[in-house]
């Protein structure tokens, strides 16, 4: 824990004093001034929501894999990284429709789009009682493909620059300005880890199968339907704001239990600091690897994160 606070002070301070361009730092308190513009209304928020982003996905990567008892479970595993890019490619469309007199912004058209993926999930996951769980991840896969679909319809009827804006979308980012985005992601997301940390001894019963957690006082039911509600939310969110970056709710959970353990006291906030410490140094590489270029960020995270994963993975197996 200590070694990964260290590390999220390392990451916020080199994300804040790098990048495409150089700045004099005695004008940075000056917020008319070019570097204060750009340190204050680009950097920083920049650094808050990949913070933000990265925690919250590393978090409920880790409550999906507990609620399905599946460790490759993820937090678009349900379809909502789907449903939300949908909700974004008719937006997008939508802004080129000659005489149409209502737009829809494409974070707004993003987190519809979660929602009326999450929405179907609920719906027909439910339809068979006693096998919610496997339902869900079955409705999941299924509302995955029909927004995937529809995703390429969209694009077929965009033109040549709609449809280059769509997949960079696709792709994630976490290009910002200025702090619309953090007054409301962040909020949110220190709603949603408080709420997940208060449920750590429901997530370690959760672990030992749904009969032990009952006969143990838990009503496992309720428990997690809000788990679920409040995880998808919390994604469609996420989502709205920096496009679907893969990788991050996966391989995070996994690497903090090899270090860590199973016990949620710790692993919930472990799993949180990684995640925003892994997401920001990717942004930062995504600035500055090609500059004044900007990459896609969601590149970056598998780039860095699967190597590391495969190093814990075989010190596990050498430990053995």
């Amino acid at each position: 824990m200590v070694s990964l606070v260290v590390l999220l002070i390392i990451a916020v301070a080199l994300g804040l004093t790098h990048g495409s361009t150089s700045l004099e730092w005695g004008q940075v308190w000056e917020p008319q001034s070019t570097a204060g513009r750009i340190f204050w209304q680009l950097r920083m928020p920049r650094v808050i929501v990949a913070l933000g982003a990265g925690s919250a996905l590393a978090v409920a990567g880790l409550v999906f894999q507990v609620l399905f008892m599946n460790r490759l479970a993820t937090p678009f595993t349900l379809g909502i990284a789907t449903g939300a890019s949908f909700g974004a490619s008719v937006s997008i469309w939508l802004a080129g429709v000659p005489g149409l007199f209502m737009t829809v912004t494409t974070p707004i058209g993003a987190f519809a789009g979660a929602g009326c993926s999450v929405a179907l999930v609920w719906v027909f996951g439910r339809s068979r009682a006693g096998h919610e769980r496997q339902s869900m991840l079955l409705a999941g896969v299924a509302v995955s493909f029909f927004f995937s679909s529809l995703i390429l319809f969209v694009q077929a009827i965009s033109s040549y620059a709609q449809s280059f804006q769509i997949i960079r979308w696709l792709m994630g980012g976490i290009a910002v300005a200025g702090y619309r985005e953090t007054s409301y992601l962040v909020p949110a997301a220190i709603v949603f880890l408080t709420m997940v940390m208060l449920h750590n001894r429901a997530l370690d019963l959760l672990l030992t199968g749904e009969e032990l957690a009952h006969a143990r006082g838990l009503h496992v039911q309720r428990t997690k339907q809000r788990l679920f509600l409040l995880t998808s939310a919390m994604v469609a969110i996420v989502v709205s704001v920096t496009g679907p970056i893969g990788f991050v709710g996966l391989v995070v959970p996994h690497m903090c239990r090899l270090v860590i353990g199973v016990r949620h006291r710790l692993l919930v906030p472990a799993v949180a600091l990684a995640g925003g410490v892994l997401l920001v140094f990717c942004d930062l590489i995504a600035r500055t690897a090609m500059s004044p270029a900007e990459l896609p960020v969601g590149v970056f995270t598998s780039m860095i994160g699967a190597p590391f994963f495969f190093i814990l993975l075989l010190r596990q197996q050498m430990r053995h």
